[in-house]
This record gives C-alpha cells, sequence and structure tokens, in this order.
C-alpha cells in the first residue's frame, strides 16, 4: 500500500486495522508493527515503512532496535528513584545517627509537610533548582528557621542518592554557590521578623490580666512565662520531669531544640500553679488540651491574642513590642525575660543564655554546668518571679551582684 513494497495493513478479526511492514532483515523475515489506523494515517504510515527500510540498508534490524530501547527505558526505570522512596532510604541508613526518636521524625514530618507535594513523585535525578525553590520560596519569609532545616536536609536526601547512583551533577539543594544567590540569607530574614515580645514594664500588668483567666492554656502560658521556657517545651511537660519537692523541672534531651538534657529551677510562683493543677491518671501531661493530647501551639497564641484584645477593648493599649507595635507572642515572653536581665539586672548574660538553653561557647556552659549552676539561675528566676508579680518593690530597678 502506499506506493511503499511490504506495507500492508492488517485486518483483526474484530474489527481492528493495524500497519504492517512485511520484509526480510539478514535472511529472517520480520513484520513490523508501524502503528494503528486510523491514529497513523496511510501517509505516516509510508513514512515510517521508508524510514524502517532506510535503517535495514544500513544494516540496523529495526525490530532489536526496538527490544533494546525498550529494555533501556525499563532498566531506567528500574534505577530511577522518587524523591519520596529516597528520603525511606535514607532514613533507614541514617537511623543509628539520629540521636533520638523524634529527630527522626521531625525530619520526616519537615519533609512530608513541605516537599512532598512538589517532590515526592519525582526522580531523584530529575530534580533541579527551580523544583527545590518551589517548596523553600513560599515558606522562606515566614518560617525561616524551618525553611532552612528543610533545605538542609533535602540536600542531604538528594547527597545520598547521588553516592548512591541515583542520580548525578551538582546537588540543587546546596546553599553555597547555588540557592544562596537565589534566596536571602536565613539569618538576615530572621532578624528582620524577630518574635513581638511584652514590653518590659508591661510584663507585670500582662501576667496580672492572665491571672485573671481560667483555662489550662492560660496556666500553661503563665508557666511559661515564669520559666522563661519554649512553648513546646512547656506543652510537652510530662509530671515525671517535675520535682516539686525540690524546684526542679528536668527537661530530657529528646524534647530540646538542642538536643541536651535542660535544667529548670522553679520559684515558688511555679511550685504553686503546679500544685494547684488537676492530675489525671491516664494522662501524663501538665497541660493537656480538652481532648487529652499534648495542647497545640496555637492555644497559647489565641490566649495572648485575647489578652491583647481585651486590653484595647477596655481602653488600654494591648501588649504590643516595642519595636514593631505588633500584639506579643507566647516566644516574645522569653525575649522580655532576656531584656529584663540585661537591662535592668547585673545577672550575667550568660547565665540568661544558659536558662534560656541558647548555645553558648564551649567555655562558659562548662562554667554554669558544674557545682552550683542551677541555684545560680534559681536566683535569677526568683527574681524575674517576684517582678513579674509585682513582688518586688522596687519596680524596674532591680540590680543583682553577678556574684550572687
Amino acid at each position: 500500500m502506499g506506493g511503499v513494497s511490504g506495507l500492508n495493513l492488517q485486518i483483526t478479526p474484530n474489527g481492528g486495522r493495524t500497519w504492517l511492514l512485511r520484509v526480510t532483515v539478514g535472511g529472517r523475515r520480520r513484520e513490523i508493527g508501524l502503528g494503528g489506523f486510523p491514529d497513523v494515517t496511510l501517509a505516516q504510515a509510508r513514512e515510517r515503512a521508508r524510514e524502517a527500510k532506510d535503517k535495514i540498508r544500513q544494516g540496523i534490524d529495526p525490530v532489536e532496535e526496538r527490544k533494546a530501547a525498550q529494555a533501556a527505558l525499563a532498566a531506567a526505570q528500574r534505577r530511577g528513584l522518587t524523591f519520596a522512596d529516597a528520603t525511606d532510604k535514607y532514613l533507614a541508613t541514617k537511623l543509628d545517627a539520629f540521636k533520638n526518636a523524634k529527630h527522626r521524625q521531625q525530619w520526616q514530618n519537615t519533609l512530608q509537610t513541605y516537599a512532598m507535594p512538589e517532590l515526592g513523585k519525582m526522580l531523584v535525578d530529575e530534580i533541579t533548582v527551580q523544583d527545590v525553590l518551589r517548596v523553600l520560596e513560599p515558606i522562606w519569609q515566614s518560617k525561616t528557621e524551618t525553611a532552612s532545616r528543610l533545605r538542609g536536609r533535602i540536600e542531604s536526601v538528594l547527597s545520598w542518592a547521588t553516592v548512591a547512583g541515583h542520580r548525578s551533577g551538582d546537588n540543587p539543594a546546596r546553599w553555597v554557590g547555588n540557592l544562596k544567590e537565589l534566596l536571602p540569607a536565613a539569618a538576615k530574614v530572621a532578624k528582620q521578623d524577630n518574635q513581638p515580645a511584652v514590653q518590659i514594664d508591661e510584663a507585670p500588668r500582662w501576667l496580672a490580666a492572665l491571672r485573671k483567666r481560667d483555662g489550662t492554656g492560660a496556666r500553661a502560658l503563665e508557666f511559661a512565662a515564669l520559666t522563661a521556657s519554649r512553648s513546646k517545651e512547656v506543652r510537652g511537660a510530662v509530671w515525671e520531669e517535675i520535682d516539686l519537692d525540690a524546684g526542679l523541672w528536668v527537661i530530657p534531651a529528646a524534647r530540646m531544640k538542642m538536643d541536651r538534657e535542660h535544667r529548670v529551677p522553679l520559684t515558688p510562683e511555679a511550685v504553686a500553679l503546679l500544685e494547684a493543677l488537676p492530675r489525671f491518671e491516664d494522662n501524663p501531661l501538665v497541660f493537656p488540651a480538652p481532648r487529652g493530647g499534648e495542647m497545640s501551639d496555637m492555644t497559647l497564641s489565641a490566649a495572648m491574642k485575647r489578652l491583647h484584645k481585651a486590653d484595647v477593648d477596655a481602653g488600654g493599649p494591648g501588649f504590643v513590642d516595642r519595636v514593631s507595635k505588633r500584639p506579643a507572642v507566647p516566644h516574645g515572653l522569653r525575649s522580655a525575660f532576656r531584656d529584663w536581665v540585661a537591662e535592668r539586672t547585673h545577672f550575667p548574660g550568660d547565665m540568661a543564655e544558659v536558662a534560656l538553653a541558647h548555645k553558648v561557647s564551649n567555655a562558659v556552659e562548662a562554667s554554669y554546668r558544674r557545682g552550683d549552676m542551677v541555684e545560680k539561675r534559681r536566683a535569677m528566676m526568683a527574681a524575674w518571679a517576684e517582678y513579674l508579680t509585682g513582688k518586688d518593690r522596687a519596680g524596674a530597678d532591680v540590680v543583682r551582684l553577678s556574684g550572687v
């Protein structure tokens, strides 16, 4: 048909029609399928038949060539690894390197939440810089710390995939000489977006307003203020971590941002707060959610917002950050404590950093982690509690000698 010898239209018993090229290749009779009609027109079938004959004249068997191409494609697909599968394999090989199960879970949760929707089904050897940017850009400004960690985790997974032979070339999630040129430095973004803090002079009034409110969320927020602790540390606190008689809260490394055990001296005010809380036999949490699980971060944030709104509605100024004028948030309580230590006391700044469980120099940490470190911080936290509750009649002029 179509002026090409050997080109036939095969009609099957069920009415299907297929183009076939019947030729001899190296002494072997071949029937080469060229596609079905009408998807492949006569003109297209004629062109394909002529191309096949040209290959035969060049010593190429179109049938064997097709088989080899299909085999190569199948092999490539078998070698291909999706980002989701690469993540699972990476975590499986690196399990022993993770210090605790929570850290591993954080890895999985971060990647699952932000990376998998964009990269999960992609083959690792097809992921480009633009693909990584699609993951990072939506949260780089609003969740800078999370985005920065996420970038590093994507880079680690892709690095493993390269070494394992599933991809080649530069790592598209690499920072230096790569994403650094396309995204603002995380440190600069975070610096521009400090968490709104309660002003030092307003802190006692803020606590007084908070204490008038009922609810577990309000008590958790009060405890966070008295201990200058992070929201997640307070929300995840369990009774076995707390020794009321010794006035000490020992947070295990698994629950700390720096993966290091942190001891928090409890003031009489904090102990009294805890002693007044109900305990549940089937729930070890100090501040459980109404349904029994861990309280959400939004609960504390909502309590802060209600305090601010109620004060504004009553004709007050509300509780806003001195610089940004934005309503204060729970994390800003830690900033208020740090500012109070720096501006209103003579307590060493390094001791305040230890109290906040911030990363400090090894020499300083070694100094404050031996001997009477907890008792030194106990005096500082007691002064903070006195200031917050108005017991310190000296008001804002709290002065403590560095040798205390």
